[in-house]
């Protein structure tokens, strides 16, 4: 049987948890996921995990959050004036929002703080800062 390398794509099913033991994504009534070894695809201490890796080989790695989504980025926090936002937006901690960049894409925010004269809006990745647990197994490989 092929050992997983760089190149192939892979199939996995798997279970991510956090230090607290709650579960913040799985594949679990889903199709697996499939991505290319090495390709950045996937965050980079999940892709070193899987070569060598045989279909049918399960495996529990912990992530720290470098090689998850980055540390917390303080630049990632933007204050915005209070009178910028519609009055149908409702200004509550944790709501999440989409935002146009410059350049026009879209992008996804989340209240972080509201104050009177401003709204602190979060751009990291809620899992920014975050260490994580990994149960997966390789269910396929095409080479």
């Amino acid at each position: 049987m092929a050992e997983v390398k760089a190149g192939d794509i892979v199939h996995i099913h798997y279970k991510g948890t956090l230090n607290d033991g709650s579960i913040f994504d799985s594949s679990e009534g889903r199709d697996p996921l499939s991505f290319t070894v090495g390709s950045g695809q996937i965050i980079p201490g999940l892709d070193k995990a899987l070569p060598g890796m045989q279909v049918g080989d399960e495996k529990t790695v912990n992530i720290p959050a470098e090689e998850a989504y980055g540390p917390v980025n303080p630049a990632a926090k933007q204050p915005v004036p209070r009178d910028q936002f519609p009055d149908n937006i409702p200004l509550e901690v944790g709501t999440q929002l989409q935002v146009q960049t410059q350049n026009g894409q879209t992008m996804p925010v989340v209240i972080d703080t509201v104050e009177d004269d401003q709204v602190v809006l979060d751009a990291n990745h809620p899992l920014a800062g975050k260490d994580l647990t990994f149960e997966f197994s390789v269910v396929g490989v095409d080479s």
